[in-house]
């Protein structure tokens, strides 16, 4: 199985190069690359927060779980997909391979799901939401020299971080990472969700299942297209919306997922150069 990453640390203006990694989909690494996981490497203590947001007028608080490895100079404000929180096995997972791999992450619960309720947000909510974690991350890692943030998440946790971004940048963000960006309802295939892209001018990273019912390769690739050098794709063969590969693919979810940590990592280290 390969996985076709586009990964442009090069200056704006110059040509990006398409590179097909082998190894199931896994970025080849060397003992002690940044990239690579440690596996010597214990994950720090998750950090439970309690996150202040006002939205119309009303304020309330939602719960997050902050994880600062030690000399970590990123850290990734992740949002949860419609329908699971953030202690979904998956989100749990990207967070402690992120540690590993010397990445912070504050990971958060929208309103709705700090409720019990799998009915995701309307967008203005969910935006503030997404402002509060932000901002809660700049606050509890402000004295970690050379610290850059990046934000995004599953599915709809990262268009509603898009969208928030589209309207009014988020304050210290860097970058952009999506993993499953659902451009469209399943078996409507569609770029309108994409349109607010266009309105980003800070580099995004999408990682993109072949797959995947919410993303159909053709727009995928119109949509990415349209974003020029501001976009970045991870393209994993045999991948679905949730990453899952079929067991003829010769590899398994967690190789699957590995690989997809290893291209975080290094995309975001390229945007530090």
């Amino acid at each position: 199985m390969k996985a076709r990453t586009i990964l442009r640390a090069e200056p704006a203006g110059t040509p990006p190069r398409e590179h097909s990694h082998a190894g199931r989909g896994r970025i080849r690494t060397t003992p002690g690359f940044p990239g690579a996981a440690n596996p010597r490497m214990l994950p720090p203590m998750e950090k439970l927060l309690r996150i202040p947001l006002t939205a119309g007028g009303a304020k309330r608080e939602v719960s997050g779980v902050l994880i600062v490895p030690r000399g970590a100079q990123s850290c990734l404000v992740l949002a949860h997909g419609a329908g699971a929180g953030m202690h979904h096995p998956f989100m749990a997972d990207v967070a402690q391979g992120l540690a590993l791999r010397g990445v912070a992450t504050l990971r958060y619960q929208f309103p709705s799901m700090e409720d019990g309720s799998r009915r995701p947000d309307r967008p203005p909510l969910a935006h503030a939401a997404v402002r509060a974690a932000v901002a809660a991350a700049a606050r509890h890692t402000r004295h970690t020299r050379h610290m850059r943030l990046f934000a995004g998440g599953k599915s709809f946790g990262g268009r509603m971080t898009s969208q928030a971004q589209a309207l009014e940048p988020l304050t210290g963000v860097a970058g952009l990472v999506f993993l499953g960006f659902p451009l469209h309802p399943p078996g409507k295939a569609s770029l309108e969700r994409a349109e607010h892209l266009l309105d980003i001018d800070i580099p995004m990273l999408f990682v993109h299942g072949a797959r995947d019912a919410l993303a159909e390769p053709d727009h995928f690739r119109r949509s990415m297209a349209r974003l020029g050098f501001r976009g970045t794709a991870m393209e994993v063969d045999g991948a679905d919306h949730s990453f899952h590969v079929p067991r003829r693919s010769g590899c398994t979810d967690m190789e699957v997922l590995d690989g997809i940590l290893d291209t975080i990592t290094v995309w975001m280290q390229a945007w530090q150069l």
